[in-house]
């Protein structure tokens, strides 16, 4: 039963992740949780592994294709900060959840701070329209801000976010499209870097390696009819997407929140 629930979550979330550049594991990872289907570690990892093959995915395709909008210029500057990012996020990760005595507990910090950083990011594209935006060119800068983005994204387990396409918006001016291809670059980048740590000193979780590929393929198929849908739509009708996924987000964490510790 655990196997087809998996993989369902992950196709959906992956098909609406590409399309608003969110990545599917911030849709993955909190209703994963919500189910407690399986540990709070287990589900990062599986998470992780997931967003990594779609993220790879649609980004590859998108460079075969010729259809990249990424910016070659500061994207990977922002793809190595993410990855160096990734591994302080997942450092981080790991002594938060040495303090409780049930690791899962952590699961409840990830998300009350999943849920404050999606409220803020909902509040600012709502009104990114009357906050004007700037146009950083310098790349020390975009490595900062990947950075930052990385070990956001790496301690709440999710990738990236919706936070990833605002702050691309809002320091690089990019329309919500262009800035949903950007941010999968740099989620591609922070995850490989985080798994990467876990496969290296951390040791793998318990799971089920069935499950794992299960996810992993649903996610490359979501992304793939992500990707297309993304292609067809206008920026305004991605950043509704975008808007509509983050009250998503919201109430799932609300849930979390109360399970957790209440």
């Amino acid at each position: 039963m655990i196997l087809p629930i998996c993989c369902l979550i992950t196709f959906f979330a992956c098909l609406l992740g590409t399309i608003c550049g969110m990545g599917g594991g911030i849709i993955i990872k909190p209703v994963l949780d919500a189910i407690g289907v399986m540990s709070v570690s287990t589900i990062s990892f599986l998470s992780g592994c997931t967003v990594i093959a779609m993220s790879c995915w649609s980004v590859g395709k998108a460079f075969a294709k010729k259809e990249s909008a990424i910016d070659l210029h500061l994207t990977p500057f922002l793809g190595v900060g993410a990855a160096v990012g990734g591994l302080l996020g997942r450092q981080l990760f790991n002594r938060v959840a040495s303090l409780f005595a049930d690791q899962n507990t952590a699961g409840g910090v990830q998300a009350c701070l999943l849920l404050a950083a999606t409220l803020v990011t909902l509040i600012y594209t709502v009104k990114k329209d009357r906050i004007a935006s700037r146009h950083i060119s310098s790349r020390a800068v975009a490595a900062a801000i990947g950075l930052m983005l990385g070990m956001l994204g790496t301690f709440l387990g999710i990738g990236g976010g919706p936070f990833n396409v605002a702050a691309l918006c809002l320091f690089f001016s990019m329309p919500t499209k262009p800035a949903a291809q950007n941010s999968l670059f740099i989620i591609m980048f922070s995850q490989i870097a985080s798994t990467l740590k876990i496969l290296l000193f951390d040791g793998l979780p318990v799971f089920d390696p069935v499950i794992l590929l299960g996810m992993v393929l649903l996610g490359v198929a979501g992304s793939e009819i992500g990707r297309l849908i993304n292609r067809r739509i206008s920026n305004r009708q991605a950043t509704a997407c975008l808007e509509g996924a983050m009250l998503l987000i919201i109430g799932i964490n609300l849930y979390n929140i109360m399970k957790f510790f209440g």
